[in-house]
């Protein structure tokens, strides 16, 4: 069994809710923060399907703040952007120009909703700049690269946030403190399922190993790795993993189905399934007197459950980026807890490293060393 990291594992869980991330978090003063700014403006860097759908208007319910600019590499977008949003000229850029944004006052953070591959390059120029960075999901393609990201934003005193928005969802936060004060007791078996079907353009960059870094795993696999995480309130401490295809014509570059199984310090094992061409959106945990379920875990709308003995977990319908990007504001205002920190970012590209590796090994249990 072959070692991921050097540095040593604590099994040594914090109880209650202010362990729910599993990361420590010291919240700490950034100077490039006016401090008598009430709400925070962010340029969103990337005008995709995600931005248009799901940040823009998320941008429009914020309580802390707001969007302010946008960088993009397809001129035709700026102008409906400029006018559903109020952007003036000067807050416009293009991945050319991007640099020249240290010197807005107006921008305080930079969204990175770029291509996996693209994060790094951006996020690091964002820090140099003095940004503040949000990096959306997978934070990188590689430990190496979340590494070089940690280190730029704290080598500028700059927040870093990873855009896992479920950490920000209300049922999720009743699902992991209902496991983490033992509500049903210890969980036994934990199990998370997150996939879609990415039928369409087979051109998207999704299925472009270069520009993705991997396939379902790097994309819907984090939201598992990150389900089972919560679902058994510590780390694992190893996995195995296999890939399959189902259509390897079309998903001839990236993977398309994963499974992995995992073992943790308490006796408790999980397992995951990730695809891009099955559905899946669950989470499930048994314990030992009863069992939690999150049957819509991690989808843009309603995240509801139940549990055993009938109770509903539902609190309504929520801008899950809404609430994201005010939460790491609020850590910048406030010193708020900054509830996806680079930290995990980079935990959870070891544990996706350590799945490759055990495929790539036919099978093999690798050790993970996470902190």
């Amino acid at each position: 069994m072959k070692p991921i990291t050097r540095r040593k594992f604590s099994s040594n869980i914090a109880k209650g809710a202010a362990a729910i991330a599993l990361t420590s978090n010291i919240p700490m003063a950034y100077a490039c923060t006016p401090q008598n700014k009430k709400s925070l403006g962010i340029a969103l860097v990337g005008l995709g399907s995600y931005s248009n759908g799901q940040l823009g208007p998320g941008l429009l319910k914020t309580k802390h703040c707001h969007l302010a600019g946008i960088v993009t590499g397809s001129p035709e977008k700026v102008p409906q952007w400029k006018e559903k949003y109020n952007i003036p000229d000067k807050n416009c850029y293009s991945y050319e120009d991007f640099d020249t944004i240290e010197d807005n006052k107006d921008i305080d953070i930079v969204y990175v909703v770029l291509p996996n591959a693209m994060h790094a390059d951006f996020c690091i120029r964002a820090a140099k700049a003095g940004k503040h960075v949000i990096c959306e999901k997978p934070m990188a393609v590689s430990v190496a690269e979340c590494d070089a990201i940690i280190n730029a934003c704290a080598d500028a005193n700059v927040a870093l946030g990873v855009g896992y928005r479920m950490q920000s969802e209300p049922s999720t936060d009743r699902f992991k403190e209902m496991i983490a004060t033992r509500k049903y007791g210890k969980p036994h078996v934990v199990t998370a399922d997150a996939g879609y079907v990415s039928r369409g353009n087979p051109d998207q960059w999704r299925l472009d190993k270069s520009l993705a870094g991997g396939g379902a795993l790097l994309n819907m696999g984090v939201y598992a790795i990150q389900g089972i995480i919560y679902a058994a309130q510590e780390l694992p401490i190893s996995v195995t993993a296999q890939e399959f295809s189902t259509d390897p014509s079309y998903y001839n570059d990236t993977d398309e189905t994963i499974t992995a199984q995992f073992k943790f310090a308490s006796g408790t094992v999980g397992s995951i399934i990730t695809s891009h061409n099955a559905k899946g959106d669950r989470i499930f945990a048994s314990c030992e007197n009863g069992w939690i379920e999150l049957d819509k875990a991690h989808s843009y709308g309603v995240i509801r459950g139940k549990t055993s003995d009938g109770t509903v977990i539902d609190s309504g319908p929520q801008s899950q980026q809404a609430l994201q990007m005010d939460d790491f504001a609020l850590h910048i205002l406030k010193g708020a807890v900054n509830k996806a920190p680079g930290s995990m970012g980079k935990r959870d590209m070891i544990i996706c490293e350590a799945i490759y590796e055990s495929i790539a090994q036919g099978g093999k249990e690798i050790m993970l060393t996470l902190s």
